[in-house]
């Protein structure tokens, strides 16, 4: 039986695979042309009649390729650009591996413009970022607990903040709406994700209203990003930034209930940090005033400094969580380590997708690098030339599989499969009517397999986008009914590619 290729554009594969073995440094050259193999009879649908009968609104496409021998075995409207999602963190991660390298780190660190005479600094006390999108007070010490170690108790100049080590972006996606925490600023100054914990309940006949950057293990006040409670039905929410420092927000009575919580976006991360930081700093003894962001790095001694877990540590978190601002701040910082002058996320994205097809021998263009912008596009068998290139090159592309995420297998019912046909290695992307899952598939007996299934139904999206809705009407169904396509398609490949 000989394969079929429907709309896959084997050519593109392929020659992206040649030339990212040409010139990846380190990645062996194929010892021979790379041909499709025979794909054998198998009962059961094939991929295409699969997806015939999930009736899903929009378009799928998909490519399939086999990771020894680099042969396509199985695609439709391969070459279609499709919005990647989140999927795109899989080139993020490899982007931050090979470029920073998987041993960087992100680093913190306290600044003394003057002497330190008696705890105290002749000068200025500076917080100044290098990118890290969690840093204090999130699952790591307190800088200012090493700072009060070396004997500071406060300065008599003032207590600056600095993000200036990436270009300061007010949101990653412009379309999104104002209060999804997922959406927040990006700095080189970052605090807990940038995200701040709103709680509310029921006090007589008004609200009990908190704002607080809680993690594991503090829950200090923010007195930056302040919660008004209004009387109106919509919008829930409104935001508006305040000159003079200060995230304001307000929130509809009408849709508060008795008591609830969530996290919303943070839009002043620099200050944001600092106010976060001087109320710990307080709870260990040391004084400081308010924060005031400055432009340029002031020169000083490193009192003391804060690095981040390893990139490689990193990016498998945010593989496994599909962290938007880690994907962010260590794109921008991979694009600066190569050499770029960036601006802008959509700058940044330009850059790995330069980036992307140097290395990995595959094109797509990228607005951001969490996927999260609606404008970012790649084709299903673009994403899996990347993934073939990545899986055969040099020990720092061959280490994204290692950090990609274990999906179980589900069934036609969406639950776990007990004893599933294969291994998936891969990356979801889900937005409203947007669905993408990308990675490696290992059957019990056959060969290893790299796919790409991208599905959207962009008018959907569209009219969905313009409603105001966080859960659009039918996106939750549809988003639920293309992810279980895409397991009845990886079961459908774990059974019919055999050695």
């Amino acid at each position: 039986m000989t394969v079929r290729f429907s709309g896959l554009t084997r050519r593109g594969v392929l020659t992206g695979l040649l030339a990212s073995a040409a010139t990846a440094g380190g990645a062996e050259a194929p010892l021979r042309a790379l041909r499709p193999v025979a794909r054998p009879a198998v009962p059961g649908p094939e991929a295409e009649g699969v997806v015939r009968a999930a009736n899903l609104s929009g378009r799928i496409a998909w490519a399939l390729a086999d990771v020894r021998t680099g042969a396509v075995v199985d695609g439709s409207a391969a070459d279609v650009a499709m919005p990647p999602a989140s999927v795109a963190k899989v080139l993020t991660a490899a982007y931050a591996l090979d470029v920073p390298g998987p041993d960087h780190r992100f680093e913190t660190r306290l600044i003394a413009t003057g002497h330190i005479d008696g705890g105290i600094i002749a000068g200025d006390l500076v917080l100044a970022g290098g990118g890290d999108p969690v840093a204090p007070p999130a699952a790591r010490p307190l800088p200012a607990a090493r700072g009060r170690a070396a004997g500071v108790r406060g300065g008599r100049g003032e207590f600056l903040v600095w993000g200036g080590a990436l270009p300061f972006q007010p949101r990653i996606a412009d379309e999104q709406l104002d209060q999804l925490a997922y959406n927040p600023a990006v700095s080189g100054l970052n605090l807990n994700f940038n995200r701040v914990h709103f709680e509310w309940a029921r006090n007589g006949s008004g609200y009990r209203v908190t704002m607080d950057a809680r993690s594991d293990r503090f829950r200090p006040d923010v007195s930056m990003a302040r919660m008004q409670v209004v009387e109106r039905a919509l919008p829930v929410y409104t935001y508006a930034s305040n000159g003079a420092g200060f995230d304001e927000w307000t929130v509809a009575r009408a849709a508060l209930g008795d008591g609830g919580a969530r996290w919303l976006p943070v839009r002043k991360p620099a200050l944001y940090a600092g106010d976060v930081f001087g109320t710990l700093a307080a709870a260990q003894g040391v004084t400081l005033p308010p924060a005031r962001e400055v432009a340029q790095l002031p020169a000083g001694s490193v009192v003391a400094r804060l690095q981040s877990d390893r990139f490689e540590d990193m990016a498998r978190v945010m593989l496994q969580h599909s962290t938007n601002i880690t994907a962010e701040t260590m794109g921008l910082t991979a694009s600066a380590v190569r050499g770029h002058t960036v601006q802008s996320l959509s700058d940044s994205g330009r850059a790995m997708a330069d980036w992307a097809r140097t290395r990995l021998g595959m094109t797509g263009s990228f607005v951001d690098h969490s996927g999260l912008g609606d404008a970012s596009r790649i084709a299903p068998g673009q994403m899996v030339a990347g993934l073939l290139a990545a899986a055969t090159g040099d020990a720092r592309l061959r280490a994204l599989r290692a950090i990609l995420r274990d999906i179980p297998m589900i069934d036609a019912n969406g639950e776990r499969l007990a004893s599933p046909p294969g291994r998936v290695l891969a990356k979801t992307g889900t937005l409203n009517f947007v669905s993408g899952l990308a990675g490696y598939l290992q059957p019990n007996s056959g060969p290893e397999l790299a796919f790409a299934i991208f599905a959207a139904d962009l008018d959907r999206r569209a009219v969905a986008l313009a409603s105001g809705d966080e859960v659009p009407q039918g996106a939750r169904d549809w988003n639920q009914r293309a992810r279980r396509l895409q397991h009845q398609m990886l079961r459908h490949w774990a059974g019919a590619f055999r050695v």
